[in-house]
This record gives structure tokens, sequence and C-alpha cells, in this order.
């Protein structure tokens, strides 16, 4: 069932990004007088389609894994002399520009949209308060302290979790000095420090750079007490039920329910004496976790849920936002997302992360798994990153690309004559290469961690 969830939000995802970026060079295109033979959802074998009274047929194909918009164009076959001022390549250059980057923007648009319709929700987050610090780490380097509230990285605030793996996301790899500001609970006054970074995990895979900073971020600790037992589970069988409080497994007492996870996790197969609480009575049980395989690891699983716990709320910030205010703070968080995609770029050609972080289908299928399974809220937010990604991803000056035909019309523009064919074609063959080189590295990427 998880498996089929899975492709399913994936092809969800993907049709719905592939539909709009397609749509925008449609749109255009036909804005501009240019006749338009096909619109196709996925390539390959055609297994269902109709035409309008235009001619254009509509295609729905066998391989779901992106889309195109055949224009009539006389470089592809000819065209009849009645026809010629609708095809393609006839049009002005400025035209050919708005035509091909119509995709990338329709994209765009649907991020901002996406966004905004999150953010009249408001916005919730934690609080970013420091728990631990690691000895001999950058944060401790920096001076940071346990309850310190990190309000700041490089003069950039981060008021919640999400902002500060922002700003610690767009350091990694790097060297340099990283600067902090911090405050104390119920105080007024800020204070300041440096650290230094060296290839700050460079090498890592999916780097987590607030563990790479040498610190845990406090969260309330979560009553280890049962809300659910799944039917069948070792759980089950051992005579777990709802409501139970996990006291003692062992001669390890148990204060929070993540303690609890970790010791299961730590234990497959082995007998485990667990002391809990039912009903103010303390009763005993003898309970033995099941082996699955997680990420390459043998683990512990017994099959219960934790009880519903609402985090305090001064340990939240809240953001309400107008209707005007949240279309503001969408068009803001796609071009802050716009920004950190190409930052990664440059990060991945100069070396300075790790080519191991390249995803391919099966890890954002995934993420698309895992997104739909926390809700529609989660799996909106998904799809408005992925067509922030692509957008981004097609404007790259890369042949064979959207921003690959751009960069040949700027050229255009600028010696006001096309860019000869043979050197268009070797483009072409270079761009392919990479795209092609860049598939299957992220691909492989995939399978390895799988």
């Amino acid at each position: 069932m998880a498996l089929i969830q899975t492709i399913l939000s994936f092809l969800v995802a993907l049709l719905i990004l592939v539909s709009i970026h397609e749509f925008g060079h449609f749109y255009v295109a036909r804005r501009c007088g240019v006749k338009v033979h096909r619109f196709s959802i996925g390539f390959g074998k055609v297994l269902w389609s109709w035409r309008d009274k235009q001619g254009t047929e509509y295609a729905l194909a066998a391989l779901p894994l992106g889309g195109y918009v055949k224009m009539l164009d006389e470089r592809e076959g000819d065209v009849a002399p009645e026809e010629r001022h609708m095809a393609f390549n006839n049009k002005t250059v400025w035209q050919r520009i708005a035509i091909v980057a119509a995709g990338p923007l329709a994209n765009f648009l649907l991020a901002i949209l996406l966004f905004w319709v999150l953010l009249l929700q408001g916005q919730r987050d934690l609080i970013p308060i420091i728990d631990t610090v690691e000895p001999g780490s950058i944060a401790a380097q920096a001076g940071l302290e346990a309850g310190q509230e990190i309000v700041a990285v490089d003069g950039e605030p981060t008021p919640t979790w999400q902002a500060l793996n922002k700003a610690l996301l767009n350091r990694l790899g790097e060297t340099g000095k990283i600067s902090f500001k911090v405050a104390y609970p119920d105080s007024s006054f800020n204070y300041e420090s440096e650290a230094q970074l060296v290839e700050w995990l460079r090498e890592a895979t999916d780097p987590n750079p607030v563990e790479g900073l040498g610190i845990t971020l406090f969260l309330p600790r979560i009553p280890p007490i049962v809300g659910e037992v799944i039917v069948s589970s070792p759980a089950e069988k051992a005579g777990l039920k709802t409501g139970d409080k996990i006291l003692q497994v062992d001669d390890l007492s148990i204060d929070d329910w993540q303690s609890w996870v970790e010791y299961v996790r730590k234990h497959p197969g082995k007998s485990l004496q667990v002391s809990l609480d039912r009903d103010n009575q303390v009763s005993q049980i003898t309970l033995i976790p099941e082996l699955v395989e997680e990420g390459g690891q043998r683990l512990g699983r017994v099959g219960v849920g934790v009880k519903a716990y609402t985090i305090p709320e001064d340990m939240i910030r809240s953001y309400d936002y107008s209707i005007a205010g949240a279309f503001v703070a969408g068009v803001n968080k796609t071009w802050e997302t716009s920004g950190f995609v190409l930052l990664s770029v440059k990060k991945l050609i100069l070396g300075e992360i790790s080519t191991k972080n390249l995803s391919g289908p099966i890890t954002i299928a995934k993420v698309a798994g895992s997104s739909a399974e926390g809700g529609l809220r989660s799996f909106i937010g998904f799809v408005a990153l992925l067509s922030v990604f692509l957008a981004v991803f097609n404007l790259l000056p890369i042949p064979v690309l959207d921003g690959g035909h751009l960069f040949y019309y700027l050229i255009e523009v600028i010696k006001r004559k096309p860019v000869s064919d043979k050197v268009q074609m070797l483009g072409y063959q270079v761009g392919l290469f990479l795209v092609i080189s860049l598939s299957v590295l992220a691909l492989y990427n995939d399978i390895m961690r799988l």
C-alpha cells in the first residue's frame, strides 16, 4: 500500500508540474500565432488523445516522465506556403524568447500560487533554542550554550527552525568565518560570536546542518504514553494497551518517548523487560521487537504509536498574513528558493558539496509519498518546491533545456543574426550529454540510497 501511495503521489505531482510547464509554452505559442501540432503529457506510445478545432492533438503518452509541445517549424519538415507565417522559426526573436521562457515562468507562477495558498493559513514553527552543544564542535568554538536562542546566522534572522536550517544550508562546503547572534530567554541583550568553517560538510551525503554545527535544538520531552497499538504487532502480542505509560525497559528508566524508541530500535529480536504504569498500577511485560531493515540498518520495531502531544505555545512562533501579505510572502519564498537552487548548482560545479546529494526520480518519488502521508498541506508544499526546482533547472544555459534555447536567442539579439545551425547542433549534442550524465548519476545515487 505504501509503495502504491508513493507511486501515485509522484505521478500526481509530475502530472501537475509537467502540465503547467507545457501549458505555458502552449498558451504563449498560440498567442504569438504559432500553429501547435501536439500537446503531450508523457513520451512514447499515445494512450489517449483528442483534437480541437484548430487541429492541435492533446495526448497522454505511456511514459509520464515529462512532456512536450510540438509546434510547426520549417527546420523539422516541409511547411505549406500558406502556413509559413505560423511556423515557430519564422516568428521574431522576441516572440520565440517569450514562447520558450513561458514554461519556466508558468512553474514560477504555480509555486507562488501554492505558497500563497499555504501562507494564507499562517505559519507556525519552533523557536531555535539550543538544547546541547557538542564539545569541540563549531558551536562550541563560537561559545554557544544550552538555553540560548539562535537569533541570526551571518546577519540573516533565524526566528524558526526552518529559517535556521536555510541560513546554515547556504554555508555548506564553504571555508571562512560564520557569525552567530544569540540571546537568552527573557533577555533583551544579544550576544555575537564567530567560528571558523573549513570545507564544512563538503563530503557529506544528505548533510544535516544543525547536527554538523554540533548542537541539538530543544524539543519538549514527549511523555512515553502509548497512543496506538498496531493489530498483530509484537506490542499487541505482549499485552501493551493504549494509555500505558512506559516507566522502564530493562535497566533504563524511560523519561520521554524518544528514549523508548531509540532503545527498541537498538534491540531487534531481543527479549525486553518492560515496566509500565496502567491505571496507576505498575505492571511487567516481556516484549520482543521484530527485526526490520531500514536504510541498510537492522532495527527493532514493536508496533506502537505515541499519544498525541501538544507543544507549548511559548516554544512556537506564529505568523498570520493578509491576502496581499501572503501573496508577497509567497513571491519572496519563491525567490529565496530559486536563489538556493542556483547556489547549490554553483557549489556542485565548484565541488563545495558532494555530487552524492544529487537526487533522481526514485528519491523524488519517496519524498512525494512521504509528503502525501503528511497531509494535503505537506504535499502542496512539496509540489511548490519541486515547481521552483523544475523552473530553475530548465533555465540553466544548457542546450536542449529552455535556458539553452534562450541563450542562443540572446546571442541572436546581440549579433542581430541567428546562431549557425552547426554551432547549435554541436551545443545540443554537448547539452544532451550533460543532461544524460547528470540523470545517470542521480539515478545511481538513488539506487545506492536504496
